[in-house]
């Protein structure tokens, strides 16, 4: 197996490759505005690292989200386009649940990212592999269990909320990896590169144009 793995779901634009037993190579670059120049160059740079080119890779997983529609797309796009040409298949996971993953604390915890508009999407797990609840968008003071442990930069930002915020602030592509690799080795589905929302994108169509009524 020779995995490629990145997110783009929160400022962290993260690359790793994984070959089944362990991490090759990995990169996180954080910019809240550059998901589009930066994914490929990471993805370069981790396969040359490993020493491994495109055509040597078995699998891609990719963090859906839930984030923020530009940055998000970015990957999924990527990811699907890197399947396609290469004929492998593309696993999605929820970005919280890689957040989760990176957290080795006892008991019950909240995975908690920026989802602007001053709030937050969240999702609540019994450990780091076991999803009790979520995702789901909410302002930070509305968020259920909000006492509990709390990974992720959501957590970090609005301290008064989640007064028990915990490293990491950012998901990193070794451990969308790992847990991707974990997954299939257990025979858990992984999902497809479809985004997770949660809400509607800023931008919007214009509607229809308003008929003016003559004074």
């Amino acid at each position: 197996m020779l995995l490629l793995a990145f997110d783009t779901a929160t400022p962290a634009i993260t690359a790793a490759l994984h070959d089944g037993s362990a991490p090759l190579a990995s990169r996180t670059v954080v910019d809240q505005r550059r998901h589009a120049e930066l994914l490929v160059p990471s993805i370069d740079a981790v396969l040359r690292e490993a020493g491994a080119s495109r055509r040597d890779l078995t699998d891609v997983a990719v963090g859906v989200g839930p984030g923020p529609f530009t940055g998000l797309r970015v990957g999924l796009v990527t990811a699907r386009s890197l399947g396609h040409a290469l004929g492998v298949a593309v696993h999605g996971l929820c970005t919280l649940d890689v957040l989760a993953w990176e957290y080795f604390g006892a008991g019950p915890f909240l995975a908690v990212t920026d989802a602007r508009r001053r709030e937050v999407y969240w999702a609540s797990y019994r450990d780091r592999g076991t999803r009790l609840a979520g995702p789901a968008v909410a302002l930070p003071h509305s968020v259920e269990d909000r006492g509990l442990p709390a990974v992720g930069y959501g957590a970090a930002l609005y301290p008064d909320a989640f007064p028990d915020a915990r490293p990491p602030q950012y998901p990193s592509a070794e451990a969308l990896a790992g847990l991707a690799v974990a997954r299939l080795r257990d025979g858990v589905p992984t999902g497809p590169p479809e985004p997770l929302y949660l809400r509607r994108p800023d931008a919007r169509l214009p509607g229809p144009r308003k008929h003016v009524t003559p004074a």
